[in-house]
């Protein structure tokens, strides 16, 4: 899979993934704008170019406030969101080319406020996605928010309402879910319990896909 094609297809008005892009955005804004005052954490996992938290980020007033971790396997990839945050002068942002799926990568940042877990559901087995979301309890803080997506209408089983009830089994307050007539799934998930210690040397998930 060429993923620095794979990314292109942002900058096609109207696609699949522009709409996706735009609605993850959308939820980033509400969870800094509903933010209490004082320092954020953020953490971004399979950052890809970062265009979701870089691009919101970038113009927001809380945009001081926030230090983020975004973690690239890819170094090409990696590097264009390096570009990115430094065009857009965000300081406290800083973009790691690793393994995102090891918890190594974010036991110097969590518990966070906000968590991006886009563009890996699609890619790891189901077991793997339950797996991930158990171990976000202890990536996100009592009260921060969790952005995730997962694609629809694909071919594949829809197993976005899966993925809705592991999280608030976990538990985790569903504060907004995209449409199901759409090909893209986004939602956005308010965690309620208590962070769990992240187990270091473990990984998260393994692609299965591409």
């Amino acid at each position: 899979m060429d993923w620095q094609k794979w990314h292109t297809g942002y900058d096609q008005p109207g696609s699949g993934l522009a709409e996706r892009l735009r609605a993850v955005q959308a939820q980033l804004r509400v969870a800094l704008d509903s933010a209490g005052p004082g320092p954020l954490r953020a953490i971004s996992v399979c950052a890809g170019q970062g265009r979701d938290l870089i691009g919101v980020l970038a113009g927001h007033p809380r945009r001081n406030d926030v230090t983020a971790r975004l973690v690239e396997l890819d170094p090409r990839i990696a590097d264009v969101a390096r570009e990115s945050v430094h065009g857009a002068g965000l300081r406290r942002v800083e973009v790691v080319t690793g393994d995102a799926a090891a918890l190594d990568q974010y036991l110097a940042i969590a518990p966070a406020d906000l968590v991006l877990l886009c563009g890996i559901f699609g890619n790891i087995s189901e077991a793997d996605i339950e797996r991930t979301i158990d171990l976000a309890r202890g990536l996100v803080r009592t009260g921060g928010t969790v952005v995730w997506t997962r694609g629809r209408g694909d071919g594949d089983a829809d197993v976005v309402p899966r993925i809705c009830r592991w999280f608030e089994e976990r538990p985790f307050q569903r504060l907004w879910l995209s449409p199901p007539d759409v090909t893209w799934g986004v939602g956005a998930h308010r965690f309620t319990g208590e962070p769990t210690p992240l187990p270091p040397g473990t990984n998260m998930f393994t692609f299965i896909r591409h």
